[in-house]
């Protein structure tokens, strides 16, 4: 099972890595970095990068995509040859997904036209522009389409889609193996409980997280 999770430059790098902590270790899975070309590919943060050891022409036939967000991705949401590419593997695998504004770049390529999505609430307002239905659930099925809210839900993502591959055992054993059990030290993960003036200074200035 090849788990394909494109990169990009100045992408967040737990948009990506979250779920491959997950969906890299389910079992006969293979999780490979993929991108315009092999090599190194920055963050959003530019002090942290990862290895992309394939090529977008080398992977064709993934059986789970995940597309993470971050700023870099309103520059690949006019990009053609990315687009082309999302819309032949989404052909093949059973599984598209997202994380944050990873679901802009689905949308981008119409592949979430008329879905339901969801997306980093600071982005939510610009995928219906793309036809997509938004919703301000942390993680959204609809079909075989998984879009997954802002950063850190892609780990919700991933272990909600590692029960649906190869049962609730394994996923709460991979749980369970990552020691994801969050407490939060603040109420202020979601512009509904945070306070007043971190959902204003993040309205004021989006481009902290998105770009």
């Amino acid at each position: 099972m090849q788990i394909a999770i494109l990169l990009f430059e100045r992408f967040t790098a737990l948009d990506a890595v979250g779920p491959y902590e997950v969906l890299g270790r389910l079992p006969g899975a293979r999780a490979v970095f993929v991108t315009d070309r092999t090599g190194p590919v920055t963050t959003d943060v530019g002090t942290l990068a990862l290895s992309a050891t394939a090529t977008l022409d080398e992977v064709t036939r993934p059986d789970v995509l995940v597309v993470p967000g971050g700023p870099g991705q309103i520059a690949r949401m006019t990009d053609t040859r990315l687009h082309d590419w999302l819309r032949a593997v989404d052909a093949t695998p059973t599984w598209t997904t997202s994380v944050c504004t990873g679901s802009l770049l689905l949308a981008a390529a119409g592949l979430l036209d008329g879905r339901r999505a969801t997306s980093h609430w600071l982005a939510l307002d610009q995928l219906p522009a793309f036809g997509a239905q938004p919703t301000g659930e942390r993680v959204v099925f609809d079909g075989k389409y998984v879009t997954a809210a802002g950063v850190s839900s892609g780990i919700d993502m991933a272990l909600t889609l590692a029960g649906r591959i190869a049962g609730d055992g394994v996923a709460q054993t991979l749980q369970l193996g990552i020691e994801y059990d969050p407490r939060p030290p603040y109420a202020a993960g979601s512009p509904r409980t945070a306070p007043a003036p971190a959902v204003a200074a993040l309205r004021a200035n989006p481009g902290m997280v998105l770009g």
